[in-house]
């Protein structure tokens, strides 16, 4: 008689929790399917190439147009971003990991966990005052440092955790040969852990393609015209979904649309990457 109790407690709960997570994961379904259904549309009214290259409508126009400023800003961003998050969060974590009860290193751990708890606008904020008020202008610098600041935490956290789990054997046996720390480190402890700091460096790439606050105060809302350079205006795709989102124009409303698809299938790809890379790691 327990016996059957027992099953039918435990079909009971894999049931419950069984609705649970589809009713958690309903709001995400819904989400994606009408990015896709309303994405879709907006893309295919001109053509994906015309969509990726061209300029956005005029608003109220009528007419459709594209995301290409944007998504050239974006691509921009993330590159300056990831070239200087990922070295500066590699170098934090070696340090952190290599001299754990050095009082630098702790202070450096302590604002870098800080950071995590920062609001990513404050972000946007400070680098608004340090460096968009002194250069006269917004820009794409700007807002990749802002993007920096945002990534770091997260990065290092991962950077941490992969270089931390590296067996103490493999050091000692790196000392024994007659390695300094420093190639211990470069020829021992950072080639065991490659496919954990690639998923970092893409986790970095993911952080800095979905990231709007930072980007309000620092970037400009440059979306009629190419970057020309790192040091002028700029925009991204989700800086123009979150703006063109709110117009009352349904052309411009479109393009946000077509937009978020954009953004959905980069963060699918990067997500892809990242599950591969994973499972290298653990393999």
């Amino acid at each position: 008689m327990s016996d059957v109790v027992e099953k039918l407690e435990d079909a009971a709960l894999a049931v419950v929790a069984g609705l649970v997570t589809v009713a958690a994961l309903v709001p995400y379904a819904s989400i994606i399917v009408s990015t896709f259904i309303n994405g879709f549309k907006a893309v295919s009214a001109v053509g994906l190439w015309d969509f990726l290259t061209s300029l956005p409508p005029a608003p109220g126009s009528g007419g459709y147009g594209g995301v290409g400023p944007s998504l050239a800003g974006t691509l921009m961003l993330t590159a300056v971003s990831t070239a200087l998050g990922v070295p500066l969060s590699l170098l934090i974590a070696l340090l952190t990991t290599e001299f754990p009860r050095n009082p630098f290193s702790k202070l450096i751990k302590g604002l870098v966990k800080g950071l995590l708890e920062l609001p990513t606008i404050m972000a946007g904020m400070v680098i608004y005052t340090i460096v968009v008020i002194p250069m006269g202008t917004p820009s794409v610098l700007a807002g990749a440092l802002a993007l920096t600041v945002v990534m770091l935490p997260y990065v290092t956290t991962y950077f941490e955790t992969y270089l931390g789990s590296v067996p103490r054997a493999y050091r000692e046996a790196g000392y024994a040969i007659g390695l300094s720390r420093a190639g211990v480190v470069w020829r021992v402890a950072l080639p065991l852990v490659k496919r954990g700091v690639l998923v970092g460096s893409l986790i970095g790439v993911s952080r800095a393609l979905g990231e709007t606050a930072p980007l309000l105060f620092t970037l400009g809302a440059a979306r009629y015209y190419y970057p020309s350079s790192i040091t002028g205006p700029g925009d991204s795709i989700s800086l123009l979904i979150y703006n063109f989102a709110m117009m009352p124009y349904p052309n411009l409303q479109s393009v946000a649309w077509g937009a978020a698809l954009i953004l959905l299938a980069s963060y699918l790809v990067v997500s892809l990457a990242i599950h591969l890379c994973v499972r290298g790691v653990e393999a």
